[in-house]
């Protein structure tokens, strides 16, 4: 039992510890809102590229671990300063180029030092690419959407956008949990054994409520509006959810990482944002 209120705590003070980091991220300026973005994409990519590793049955040169890393986040921060037309982050863009230099050359020089060649290496290395439109992309969206909150309806840090697709994410993991737990009879997918339809479509519809009852009440939002994006994140984020699950199947681990103490790694924490966050800005543009 002692062992049991030691492992609570742990899980618990690293909870916390997560949400005022995401809280201050989020709510701060713009510069936060990159900071945190920057250091989530960093530690999803080392994950993904751990999960590969194990996947494939082959260990990638640091050096081609740094450089694939580093070429992705440059399409990140392309990506999100598409939006800035405000010119935040305009120094950014004159560290492009010899960014993106450096980038390649650590990446070459990576593949050259790799003395671990066989038939299967091409396909190895490609692998790992498979993260840029599966982390690079989806952050550099997110990171779009903050700027895109402060243009269109002057929420101070771009925090708009972002926290309500989070909070739809963390509302629908948490409701899908409680009425799984008390409900649900039918699995979603082997994938997943635990998760079940009843606890999705259940965590789904409150999660959507409960975000569309609070940005009315408190932003005056368009209640049609805010419950779209929230279904959206709601619906695609369990998708997300059972794609990172495959890959750490694949992989035969647990977790994909120990970022939290109890709760996993980025991949476990944000793999329904990695998913859901091209969706929602594809419907934010449909909604102009």
């Amino acid at each position: 039992m002692a062992l049991n209120k030691e492992v609570f705590k742990t899980r618990a003070l690293s909870a916390v510890v997560f949400v005022a980091i995401m809280l201050v991220g989020l709510l701060w300026n713009h510069w936060s809102l990159l900071l945190l973005f920057s250091i989530i994409h960093f530690g999803c990519w080392w994950e993904f590229l751990r999960l590969q590793e194990k996947i494939r049955r082959y260990q990638y040169h640091i050096y081609f671990k740094m450089g694939v890393m580093c070429l992705s986040y440059c399409v990140m921060l392309m990506i999100g300063s598409l939006a800035d037309a405000q010119g935040k982050y305009d120094v950014f863009w004159q560290l492009f180029l010899p960014l993106q230099l450096a980038s390649m050359v650590v990446l070459v020089l990576g593949l050259f030092k790799d003395r671990q060649y066989h038939r299967q290496y091409v396909g190895t290395a490609a692998a790992a690419f498979g993260g840029l439109p599966y982390i690079s992309i989806s952050w550099g969206l997110m990171l779009q959407l903050g700027l895109q909150s402060e243009q269109a309806v002057g929420s101070p840090g771009g925090w708009l956008y972002p926290v309500l697709l989070i909070s739809s994410i963390w509302i629908n993991d948490t409701m899908a949990y409680i009425v799984g737990s008390l409900i649900g009879k039918t699995p979603l997918s082997k994938i997943s054994p635990k998760k079940t339809w009843e606890g999705t479509i259940g965590g789904a519809v409150l999660a959507v409520a409960v975000v569309t009852g609070l940005a009315v009440w408190l932003l005056q939002a368009s209640w049609w509006q805010v419950a779209a994006i929230s279904a959206t994140a709601a619906v695609v984020g369990t998708l997300g959810d059972l794609l990172e699950s495959r890959l750490k199947r694949m992989a035969g681990v647990k977790d994909s990482g120990q970022m939290m103490p109890g709760h996993g790694g980025f991949l476990d924490r944000f793999d329904s944002l990695l998913l859901a966050t091209p969706c929602v800005w594809l419907l934010l543009k449909a909604l102009g």
